[in-house]
This record gives C-alpha cells, sequence and structure tokens, in this order.
C-alpha cells in the first residue's frame, strides 16, 4: 500500500514531521513531532504541533500512533500535547532504557525517573509490526546515531529519523553517547536492502551546498546511487573512518540538554516542584 504522506518542516530545528495516513480510511500516525523551545526564555509553545493538530482535524482523520523514531537530541517532542489533543498511542524502540540509563545518570535524575521505558505507551522491537487502520508498518532497529533509533517502514515508505539525510547531505552523526559509526553502517544496509523504490523520509534537511530548497523525500535507490557518505558502494573501512573523523569536528545541537531531558520521558517536562515550577537542568563537562 501506498500511504498519504503529509510533512511539516519547522525550519528553527530544520526538523520535519510527518503525518501518515492510511489511503482506503481516516487513520494516520504522526511521526517524529516538534514542541517549540524558546532556549533563551525557557519557553515553550505549541505552534508548530497546532499546526499538525489543525491538519489531522481538518481531514477528519483519526490518530492511532504518535511515532519517536529516536530521542531527538535537537529539539523536544510534542507527543504528550498532541495525544492530549487528538490522541493515540505514543511508540518508541525498545532501546530507550539505553537511553535513559544513560542520561538518567548524567542529569543525576535519581531513583524517581524510571528507566524502564514506561512513560511510553508501546516499545517497539526488530522484526514487530503495527497497523494504522489497514495500513502495515514493519519495524527496523537502526541503531548507530543512538542506540534506539527506528525506521519505521510503513506500506511503500520508510521513516529513518536521522540515520539517513537526503543524498546530498548524506548521514547521521555517532559521536552521541552509545552511538557508533561501524553500528551505522549496517544500520543503513538494512534500509538499503529494501527496494529501489521505497519512498525514504528522512527526519531532517539543512539545504546542502548548492541546493536553493529544503527537501525530506527521496528513495532507496537514489540513496544507494547518490548518498554522499555511504553511496556507490563505500566500504564499511571508508565509511567508518569518514564519519568518525566528521564527528570529532562538530559541536553539539543547540537544544541537546533540555531535548534529552524532555524526550527521554517521552516528550513530558520533569516533575514540578513543591510551588510548581519546573526546572530543566544544566549539566556541566558532562557532554
Amino acid at each position: 500500500m501506498t500511504p498519504i504522506v503529509k510533512a511539516f518542516f519547522d525550519e528553527a530545528t530544520n526538523t520535519v514531521s510527518y503525518v501518515v495516513q492510511d489511503p482506503t480510511g481516516t487513520a494516520c500516525a504522526i511521526v517524529d513531532s516538534v514542541l517549540d523551545f524558546d532556549h533563551a526564555s525557557g519557553r515553550t509553545s505549541t505552534n508548530s504541533a497546532d499546526e499538525i493538530i489543525a491538519y489531522v482535524r481538518d481531514a477528519g482523520l483519526t490518530v492511532e500512533w504518535i511515532l519517536e523514531s529516536h530521542v531527538h537530541a535537537d529539539h523536544l517532542s510534542a507527543a504528550p500535547y498532541i495525544q492530549e489533543q487528538v490522541g493515540g498511542k505514543i511508540g518508541i524502540g525498545k532501546n530507550i532504557t539505553i537511553v535513559q540509563d544513560t542520561f538518567g545518570k548524567v542529569f543525576n535524575e535519581g531513583t524517581e525517573f524510571q528507566r524502564d521505558g514506561s512513560q511510553f505507551d508501546a516499545l517497539f522491537s526488530e522484526g514487530d509490526s503495527f497497523h494504522i487502520g489497514q495500513l502495515r508498518a514493519d519495524v527496523l532497529h537502526t541503531p548507530g546515531h543512538t542506540p534506539a533509533c527506528l525506521t519505521f517502514v510503513i506500506g511503500d515508505a520508510a521513516f529513518v529519523g536521522d540515520t539517513l539525510f537526503m543524498p546530498d547531505f548524506g548521514t547521521a552523526r555517532c559521536d552521541f553517547p552509545g552511538g557508533s559509526s561501524e553500528t551505522l553502517f549496517n544500520s543503513i544496509q538494512k534500509i538499503l536492502s529494501l527496494p529501489d523504490s521505497t519512498r525514504i523520509f528522512v527526519g531532517h534537511d539543512y539545504k546542502a551546498p548548492g541546493r536553493d530548497d529544503y527537501a525530506w523525500e527521496t528513495t532507496v535507490g537514489e540513496q544507494k546511487a547518490l548518498n554522499v557518505h555511504i553511496g556507490a558502494g563505500r566500504s564499511i573501512e571508508e565509511f567508518v573512518e569518514m564519519r568518525d573523523s566528521r564527528d570529532a569536528t562538530l559541536g553539539m545541537p543547540r537544544l541537546i540538554l533540555p531535548s534529552l531531558q524532555v524526550n527521554m520521558r517521552a516528550g513530558q517536562m520533569p516533575p514540578e516542584d513543591e510551588q510548581g515550577n519546573v526546572y530543566l537542568k544544566l549539566p556541566v563537562n558532562k557532554l
């Protein structure tokens, strides 16, 4: 089946969110939503999420799933807000527990922070499948960028999160805790083993040099032939050397500290204090 895919681009974080609809009905899933966050003031807003919600309501759609491809380090998830407004179950990869354990320590969360993935409604493993109406979705575990990264293969479309970018931009970084360039290479091979005509929808776009417009849809065939990091039969040794060298030059994402604290909680803020205030931590010299 060929799902109906509507993309929503958030230029502030270069994130692409998707509404994926069963072409035979009104069931849909939302992939990688964004909660707007102003780092300077610490204020959140829901403009990006409200745009998705308005689309869902105007089209008369029923949200069955709110999917996270991984624990994002560059934007906050709007999953709980969207769930409150239009329903749906929140799902992520089962290795969220590894991420929670790692960053629970980084942020000194203590024993009250559950590290079992229980903040999410569903934890997916390699080979799992689920349905969006009559539309089948299959789960590929594609770690490397993070331990919990998934690719959702929904009909003839694959939602790859940060694992792959557009062919002219390349692949995800692998230098976050739990990341591995060798693991990423092997994960990408899973994606590239799908039929060449499979549509690939990426989680971010940054306009590669020489390209004027943002883009987020490509195909497996195009990635095989043209991806500047992994295409044209590049070996694992070449990829690992390139990826590790490149990652050593990269700074941390601007929103990594607030994003991780929120996203490892399925988009929920840390608990309020006795006065009803919410605080995000700023660990020093931890990343």
